[in-house]
């Protein structure tokens, strides 16, 4: 099994459950007392958040590429970012720290296009909602039309995660605003919907809609643990 450096995501809150899916995943996929074989590079993520807010987007560069760069030295084979914010300056990352990287729209955009929806609503930060990189990639990719709440539905939705999930507090009253804006989508054509931050599980789940959900921290770790039992060969 071929070495998985992480770069801890938005919070901690997320970068927990990348770690818990990745060795049960390894254990159910390899049987007996086998775990994931990783390196993980826990960001303070006050420094990422104020960059990002600061429109700062090579200072965030410069965190990241500092830890994959660390990651590589302790011998990682590949690099697994675990958010979806940030893979906006994933090409960068890869290029300067010179590991393949396993790139989480690329995954979630396989998963679009397995499940054959046409439509697809899109949470997460303002910056996913709002960004090309996201979207622009998945239409592109996947040849999917992707909906977006509106503007006060995207700042409460960007609230929520800084506010709460990324600190975590996990409100009631929250699930319910984020199953309405669910609903809302749906309502418009959407035939499944994005979680499209890794921190969005923690509040909002299957049982809570109608609809398919696409957990994104989920299958990006299950992706992981495919890339590490892989031979490398398509690097």
């Amino acid at each position: 099994m071929r070495l998985i450096g992480l770069i801890g995501g938005m919070s901690w809150e997320s970068s927990q459950q990348y770690y818990r899916v990745i060795n049960e995943v390894a254990a159910q996929r390899l049987g007996g007392l086998s775990s994931a074989r990783l390196v993980l590079y826990s960001l303070d993520f006050s420094e990422v958040e104020l960059a990002q807010r600061q429109g700062d987007w090579d200072g965030v560069t410069a965190i990241l590429v500092e830890a994959g760069k660390a990651l590589k030295l302790a011998g990682a084979d590949f690099l697994v970012l675990c958010t979806n914010t940030m893979h906006k300056v994933s090409g960068a990352l890869c290029e300067q720290v010179g590991l393949p990287l396993l790139d989480i729209i690329e995954v979630i955009g396989r998963a679009i296009v397995a499940s054959r929806l046409q439509r697809v609503g899109l949470l997460g930060t303002r910056l996913t909602m709002e960004d090309p990189f996201y979207a622009g990639r998945l239409r592109d990719s996947c040849g999917v039309e992707v909906l977006v709440p509106g503007p006060e539905e995207r700042d409460e939705i960007n609230r929520i995660i800084y506010q709460e999930l990324c600190r975590g507090s996990v409100e009631s009253s929250s699930r319910r605003t984020v199953v309405q804006i669910i609903n809302g989508l749906v309502e418009a054509g959407a035939q499944g919907v994005v979680l499209g931050c890794t921190e969005l599980p923690l509040l909002v789940g299957p049982r809570d809609v109608h609809v398919p959900l696409f957990d994104t921290s989920r299958l990006h770790a299950e992706a992981a643990v495919d890339m590490a039992l892989s031979d490398g060969s398509a690097g």
